[in-house]
């Protein structure tokens, strides 16, 4: 029998702990749905709050109106943070707590914050309209989204793995945030204007600008990426930063919007342009840095006899798995489809886990949490090959 691995080491795949008893209690679990009725408790609230709140503004059929407006810019930035999470897929109960925070709990929340400040800078004399869209809307809103990333990475924390899981939650808080913010203002303007204005409204907020909120928070997600696999001093000082710099995004693009329609168009063509472009190409990035770095870890793998070459190369590009799946499909039909999926996801998940390791974030469990995914791939690979051992051939 192979020994057990010495503390803190990274057994080899063909380690398997011998049985004996769990040290799992209840209390955990308990805990964590205790976490998670509170969450649903608020945000049940938060959209309970915010139908009242555009209800009584815009009146319910123009809300309904709006809201089938709202979905269009959704339905474009949705599938773009979903693209970037494709390699190593987040939970879906995840995204969909990451926008649950963004369209109920951080909506309402901001909503409330941001009359409070208002009325705060009206007592003290001073422009409300201006001083809290520049100073008042972005330290609140950001601050609301921010927690929103927190809160999944505190249930979630194995599933958070890093800079690029920091954008993706960061991007689908904020989606979630401005469908609730579009569809106060689309029902506002449709009331106030009727239908000019509300075509003026969806192309500046859902044409020309449906990744402001995003392109914001992502910087926050960030920051929290950063502090999660950092381990310099810079790890602590990140999440502020970034959360800093969300703010000052915030703030100059509600600045561009108070200056007047040249001052907006100025700072839209060469500053949140540029911006935005930099935000695209440093998540493209990160993409390819992650790619990277499952082409590394597995490498230890395949020394062991785990992965073959061709299967090594094919998971470390993102076209090679695609035209595996294709490839796995016409052999072994959708099952093999399916098996092939799965195993290119145990892989992935395999490459990360080594990756905690190497970090020293591993934990206790690490060594039973690697046989569960080495016995899951081995089992996908025998659905679309007919044998545990390694491919020769791929695609």
């Amino acid at each position: 029998m192979t020994p057990p691995p010495a503390p803190g080491v990274l057994p080899p795949p063909g380690y398997v702990p011998a049985a004996g008893p769990s040290n799992a209690t209840g209390r955990p679990v308990l805990r964590r749905w205790l976490a998670v009725g509170v969450l649903v408790l608020l945000a049940l609230l938060g959209a309970a709050l915010l139908a009242w709140a555009i209800g009584l503004t815009v009146g319910v059929q123009a809300a309904l109106r709006a809201s089938l407006v709202a979905l269009v810019p959704l339905l474009v930035v949705l599938p773009a943070f979903l693209w970037l999470d494709r390699q190593e897929a987040e939970p879906p109960s995840s995204l969909v707590l990451a926008f649950a925070w963004g369209s109920c709990i951080a909506t309402a929340a901001s909503m409330l914050l941001n009359q409070l400040f208002a009325e705060l800078v009206w007592s003290l004399g001073l422009e409300p309209d201006v001083v809290a869209a520049v100073v008042g809307a972005p330290l609140v809103e950001e601050t609301t989204k921010g927690l929103g990333i927190l809160v999944v990475l505190a249930l979630r924390r194995k599933e958070f793995d890093g800079v690029l899981d920091g954008i993706v939650y960061g991007g689908i808080v904020a989606a979630g945030f401005a469908f609730g913010e579009n569809i106060l203002y689309l029902g506002r303007a449709l009331t106030e204007g009727g239908p000019e204005a509300l075509v003026v409204t969806f192309v500046l907020r859902g044409v020309l600008s449906p990744f402001a909120h995003p392109l914001f928070t992502i910087w926050t997600g960030v920051g929290i990426g950063v502090a999660v696999v950092g381990r310099t001093a810079l790890r602590f000082l990140a999440p502020v930063l970034g959360w800093l710099f969300a703010m000052c995004l915030h703030a100059l693009w509600n600045a561009s919007a108070s200056a007047g329609l040249v001052g907006w168009v100025g700072s839209y063509l060469f500053i949140e342009v540029p911006v935005f472009l930099s935000a695209i190409a440093f998540a493209l990035w990160m993409r390819y840095r992650e790619n990277r770095l499952v082409a590394r870890h597995l490498a230890d793998y395949a020394a062991a006899g785990l992965f073959g070459r061709d299967e090594l190369v094919m998971l470390a590009d993102p076209a090679r798995r695609r035209a595996a799946r294709r490839w796995a499909g016409e052999a072994a039909g959708r099952r093999g489809s399916r098996a092939m999926r799965d195993f290119q996801d145990d892989a992935v998940e395999l490459a990360i886990l080594r990756a905690r390791h190497v970090r020293g974030r591993g934990g206790p469990r690490i060594v039973e949490e690697e046989r569960v995914l080495v016995d899951s791939l081995l089992r996908a690979r025998q659905e679309f090959t007919g044998t545990s051992l390694p491919s020769r051939s791929i695609g």
